[in-house]
């Protein structure tokens, strides 16, 4: 005996009883009950649990990164990048980083001649070059000469603010909160730049990212609040300077420009090299009313960051694009709108588990789930293209798709045990029944009738009067003999033999489905007259164990009574 068949039949068997059994007690009950469940975890994920925030987090990178018409980046924000060319480039004269703060100075001097809207220095200058003092005097008096550059401050984590000696109110910047009293002696942990002409030229701005919880920067701080005091970041700074629109959040959504590298750059050596020859090869205004930022791309100085675009996203090019949403206000907008997401996450629950209990027909139900989701995924898209406000719609689709799945799961286990079937029905009786049989053929020369049409028109027959009954489609998909049942419907209905009122309603709803087969037709078929036609036949049959046979010969002869009828 093969071991292998026999273990594999008892579990078939074992899997066969255990559906039975679940389609016993939970029958079609069971997409409400399954419904009522995900309404509770829905309820709870709103209210705390919170975790389809992920599967929307995920949904968000991926329709940020393949965006149709993303928006374009600033051609007047230029980074002047001090990549590892540049670092090589000026090795041999300045050694590696950091370089004397004299180079910097010279830079600043030189491209201040060209009126530039902005320098923006992406590099925290925390301590003195003991080494150079004469060097950093030098950096000093050219940003003194200068009364548009800007520089970062490091606001560090709150755990060091005791032992801090900078008082929050004395930070420059810093602005009062308007819902809250500041604390005039709180103090704060912040790096401030180690130049006092940066510091007394006050255009100061924290350059904190705001990274979520899988290290990845979506958020750029708008200010950093503590102690009823709020500092700005350096593009908030910055948009305080130049009369730019005020985000109204404390943090804003990064409304990317693209992948790596899609603003302009140009080489701190090229440039640097270039302003200190005689023959200068490049243009005298190049930075022009630019906003230029000073950075690094270089792998050595770690300033990569983990956006939605890649997974080592240059620092700087972060900095660049919070300054372009800043500029033109275009950062992306988030609605919470949890209470409006919970609803739309029920109706598709809900819509679901209805359609289920109907039995609307699997493929129905697979289609119209199917496209709702699409359209609920094309609109979240659609928002994120054509506006700046994303409408995440995933977790309301991840949890429909979870409540589908397990949906669907349980209607193919089930699906023999709860089908209408008068063959099983019968079987499960006793004695003498009275049964009727209708066949409708459809004339597939008239119409072109599709299986999809087909099972719409089994539904409306199937919902059609109140009796109990089973409608099933002869699709004639198998080959030979069997195709001759082609695009056939077969309706059944069963009552006990000495059952006269059970009787009477079968009767009735016999009528009630030849009165609606002609305004299906008209609703779904061109060609109506004479597209169909059909046979009534009544017979005996026994229950329990015979009751196949039974209705074997019946259906034998009321096919023989459709050819006699069709004769005539």
């Amino acid at each position: 005996m093969n071991i292998k068949l026999l273990l594999l039949s008892r579990i078939r068997f074992a899997m066969d009883a255990f559906s039975n059994l679940i389609a016993r007690v939970w029958k079609q009950n069971f997409y409400l009950y399954l419904a009522a469940l995900f309404t509770v975890f829905a309820v709870m994920d709103t209210a705390f649990l919170h975790i389809t925030s992920e599967m929307r987090t995920a949904a968000f990178d991926a329709m940020v990164r393949y965006r149709i018409a993303p928006a374009k980046p600033d051609p007047d924000i230029v980074i002047v990048d001090i990549s590892e060319a540049s670092l090589a480039a000026l090795s041999k004269e300045y050694g590696r980083w950091p370089w004397p703060r004299q180079v910097l100075g010279e830079f600043l001097e030189n491209i201040e001649k060209q009126q530039p809207k902005a320098v923006v220095f992406d590099i925290l200058f925390s301590d003195a070059d003991v080494f150079n003092p004469d060097s950093d005097a030098y950096f000093n008096a050219a940003i003194a000469g200068t009364n548009n550059t800007f520089f970062p401050m490091l606001r560090l984590d709150s755990s060091s603010d005791a032992l801090s000696q900078i008082k929050a109110s004395q930070i420059p910047g810093v602005l009062p909160m308007h819902d809250e009293e500041p604390e005039p002696e709180a103090t704060m942990g912040i790096i401030l730049p180690h130049f006092q002409a940066a510091i007394d030229g006050g255009r100061l701005g924290t350059h904190n990212v705001a990274l979520d919880s899988d290290g990845v920067v979506r958020n750029y701080p708008v200010y950093i609040a503590g102690y009823g005091w709020k500092i700005p970041s350096l593009p908030a700074r910055m948009g305080q300077e130049f009369g730019w629109p005020e985000p109204s959040t404390e943090h804003m959504l990064l409304n990317w420009r693209g992948k790596p590298f899609s603003y302009q750059y140009v080489s701190f050596s090229d440039v640097y090299l270039d302003m200190s020859s005689k023959n200068k090869k490049r243009p005298q205004d190049e930075f022009k009313d630019k906003i230029v930022l000073i950075g690094s791309t270089a792998a050595g100085l770690y300033d990569l960051r983990a956006t939605p675009m890649a997974r080592m996203h240059p620092g700087v090019e972060v900095l660049a694009t919070a300054i372009d949403n800043n500029k033109h206000g275009d950062s992306l907008r988030f609605p919470e709108g949890r209470i409006w997401y919970l609803l739309i996450t029920l109706s598709i629950i809900w819509g679901t588990a209805w359609a289920f209990f109907r039995d609307d027909g699997r493929g129905n139900i697979d289609k119209l789930f199917g496209l709702s989701q699409i359209i609920l995924i094309a609109f979240s898209f659609a928002s994120i293209n054509f506006t700046n406000i994303y409408i995440n719609l995933a977790g309301p689709v991840m949890i429909g798709i979870a409540y589908f799945t397990l949906a669907r799961l349980y209607a193919t286990a089930t699906g023999k045990a709860l089908e209408q079937n008068m063959v099983r029905t019968a079987s499960s009786r006793e004695g003498d029944l009275q049964a009727t049989l209708m066949v409708i053929r459809f004339d597939t020369k008239l119409n072109v009738i599709p299986d999809g049409m087909l099972e719409k028109i089994r539904l409306g027959l199937k919902r059609t009067g109140s009796a109990y009954k089973s409608v099933e489609v002869l699709s004639g998909a198998q080959k030979g003999l069997w195709g001759l049942f082609e695009k056939t419907i077969a309706i059944s209905w069963v009552a006990d033999a000495g059952d006269v009122e059970q009787q009477k309603a079968i009767e009735e709803d016999v009528e009630k489905v030849l009165g609606s087969l002609q305004p299906l037709l008209k609703k779904f078929l061109f060609h109506v007259d004479g597209a169909a036609n059909h046979v009534v036949h009544r017979g005996k049959v026994r229950g329990g164990e015979k009751a196949a046979e039974g209705w074997r010969i019946l259906f034998a002869e009321a096919l023989l009574n459709w050819e006699t009828k069709n004769d005539e």
